[in-house]
């Protein structure tokens, strides 16, 4: 959530943020008018609230001196009456308003590129493309013939879009996001953290999927939780309504979770086999940073997941996204791409962005300066460090062999045993 008073001060700006962001239909001018209307009825009530102190001290005075307070009295039931009534209309006007503030997203960073989808830059690549020596075939054909993934019993069992991994596909499954956690808590020095998958409202709005993604959320009926879109929420929420120590940061989180998401309005669009499902494994990581290193903070975060994929040895392209392509919260993000050979593509498998302190509004996270001793809104970030089940399609197709195997790994080994391929 912005700061009220910098969107005041910034009309302008915040205009042309929503515009590099698609044209955001968020009315401004709705906003800067109740604003308007609630500093002056607050200055009104401030006024009356003294006015009531003032008349308090007087008939206790008049009380000592035993003359009749009457008139003193009824002259602040008065003010009281005024005060009850304006009251309600300042709560009024603040819902309105944290209403209109919550459908603003977050403005981009100087850094980013402005535009859509087209203006996002690749910035680098890691690998080569991998080149097989024969046709190669997409990952659900491989899965199929190895039979380490069932899709029609998972279409039985739960619908279209789920996936139930199978035997050898079971084990690959967990010994990825296992190698993962592994990879992040004994390297990259962050904290694992077991969270729930189901949060409850004020989580999903502190981090920003509510309420503009609600349609996009597995809601339980009758009960006011969500099933997780990622670990970045529960992990996230972990520190809501709490003040930190600055020399406790930064502090690093590692979560493995399943996500869930409903993919609203992405039918027919890259959903065959595992390449858009309604559940899938994730491994996040999030940081909670002082505001003057957060971008530091977010280079970081950008090579730890790089190198999930580097010791996968899985080819990949990093790329700034423009400001029509960043999420609601975030202020920069970069995604990594994997390239899958069997589809001959490049797969998202992780975005690493930085909100600044745009959750924490929302959130009510803050810390508090060790010398200064003020207490200021934290930065969040957070990132896949990776993402499945896309990373799976990479591993298979990528390490395929002529023969309809697949080759493991050699860092994912050790978690299966030290079995070298799956076969028939």
């Amino acid at each position: 959530m912005l700061d009220l008073k910098f969107v005041r001060s910034n009309d302008e700006a915040v205009r042309s943020a929503l515009m590099a962001r698609g044209g955001y239909k968020v009315n401004l001018d709705e906003l800067i008018a109740l604003d308007e209307d609630r500093r002056k009825v607050s200055l009104k009530l401030d006024g009356l609230r003294e006015q009531k102190n003032k008349a308090n001290d007087e008939i206790a005075t008049i009380l000592k001196e035993k003359k009749d307070p009457k008139k003193k009295i009824t002259a602040m039931k008065e003010i009281s009456n005024q005060i009850s009534e304006l009251e309600p209309e300042v709560k009024g006007l603040d819902e309105k308003l944290a209403s209109i503030l919550m459908g603003i997203p977050n403005i981009p960073h100087v850094s980013v590129p402005v535009g859509g989808v087209d203006k996002n830059e690749e910035i680098k690549t890691w690998g080569e493309k991998v080149k097989l020596g024969f046709t190669p075939k997409m990952h659900f054909e491989i899965a199929e013939s190895l039979d380490i993934v069932d899709f029609k019993r998972a279409t039985k069992i739960s619908g279209s879009n789920f996936i139930v991994y199978k035997g050898d596909g079971a084990r690959l499954e967990r010994a990825l996001f296992n190698f993962m956690i592994d990879v992040h808590t004994r390297e990259h020095g962050f904290t694992e953290i077991f969270a729930p998958f189901l949060v409850n409202r004020a989580s999903m709005t502190g981090t920003g999927q509510l309420p503009k993604m609600e349609d996009d959320m597995y809601k339980v009926e009758g009960e006011d939780l969500f099933l997780i879109p990622t670990a970045e929420v529960p992990i996230t929420n972990l520190h809501r309504d709490e003040i930190l120590k600055e020399e406790e940061l930064p502090i690093y989180y590692t979560g493995y979770t399943a996500c869930f998401r409903k993919e609203a309005g992405s039918y027919g669009k890259d959903t065959k086999g595992l390449m858009r499902v309604h559940q899938f494994d994730k491994v996040e990581l999030v940081k909670f940073v002082a505001p003057e290193n957060s971008y530091d903070e977010l280079e970081k975060l950008l090579g730890n997941a790089e190198k999930i994929l580097q010791l996968l040895e899985l080819p990949y392209r990093v790329l700034i996204l423009a400001t029509g392509d960043l999420s609601f919260a975030a202020a920069k993000c970069y995604d990594i791409e994997a390239y899958a050979a069997g589809l001959d593509k490049w797969l998202e498998v992780s975005s690493c962005s930085n909100f600044e302190d745009f959750q924490a509004r929302r959130a009510n996270i803050r810390f508090k300066g060790k010398e200064t001793k003020k207490t200021t809104f934290i930065h969040t970030l957070n990132g896949s460090g990776v993402a499945l089940a896309r990373t799976m399609v990479a591993i298979l197709e990528n390490y395929q062999t002529k023969d309809g195997e697949v080759v493991i790994p050699k860092v994912l080994r050790p978690y299966m045993g030290g079995q070298e391929k799956i076969g028939h």
